[in-house]
């Protein structure tokens, strides 16, 4: 999946007067905005913080890799079995945050969760390095773990399981956050940012623009 939203050929009233604020879809605002962390980030500009919540309403929240992001929402993949992946099952609404330090931005959104289809998933693991293929298999993620050595063992079990190709475990998949709300922020200076807001009633319904105070 793309991250790079943007038509090259004709570009966006908002790209040409240099006023994110006047932007009319978050899709296309976020991938400009990706493009730019993507040249100044020194590491992992996709990484994002995602928060869930537990049976008790308790939130977790984590860093992880955002993996794709087109109109349907934003895309990352983990262990069913997980922690997260638990919580998603008993509440599938989640709310992420990406913040790209050397641009001095932040990108806020929240809503419903869903599996992506096992499409998806087969491509993007078929894409992984065999080794982040095998640890899918080797680790019981946010389960206890006895010793270092016991990882080893289970990683160089699955290493000689699979001689060739690695298959993708049935525990792990994509899941994506379908926004209802989307929030850019550019800090400015004395504390006199920028921040505009994209909502919606459910996935496929217009976008409201409002602009925030900071």
């Amino acid at each position: 999946m793309s991250q790079a939203l943007i038509n090259t050929v004709e570009r966006p009233h908002w790209m040409v007067s240099g006023d994110f604020t006047q932007a009319d879809d978050p899709f296309e605002l976020y991938a400009a905005w990706f493009e730019d962390a993507a040249r100044t980030e020194l590491n992992d500009p996709n990484a994002m913080a995602l928060a869930t919540v537990d049976a008790d309403g308790m939130p977790n929240a984590r860093m992880i890799l955002l993996k794709g992001v087109d109109e349907r929402g934003f895309v990352f993949y983990t262990h069913a079995t997980s922690t997260k992946g638990g919580e998603l099952a008993a509440a599938p609404r989640a709310a992420l945050v990406l913040h790209w330090k050397s641009l001095r931005r932040q990108v806020r959104a929240r809503g419903t969760v869903e599996p992506v289809s096992g499409d998806e998933s087969n491509e993007y693991f078929a894409s992984r390095p065999r080794q982040s293929q095998i640890g899918a298999w080797a680790s019981q993620q946010s389960k206890p773990l006895e010793s270092r050595a016991a990882f080893e063992a289970s990683i160089a079990n699955y290493e000689a399981q699979f001689a060739d190709v690695v298959p993708r475990p049935p525990h792990w998949g994509g899941y994506r956050v379908v926004p209802q709300a989307i929030e850019f922020w550019q800090e400015r200076p004395f504390r006199l940012h920028d921040r505009v807001v994209f909502k919606r009633a459910a996935a496929g319904q217009p976008w409201a623009k409002t602009r925030l105070y900071p």
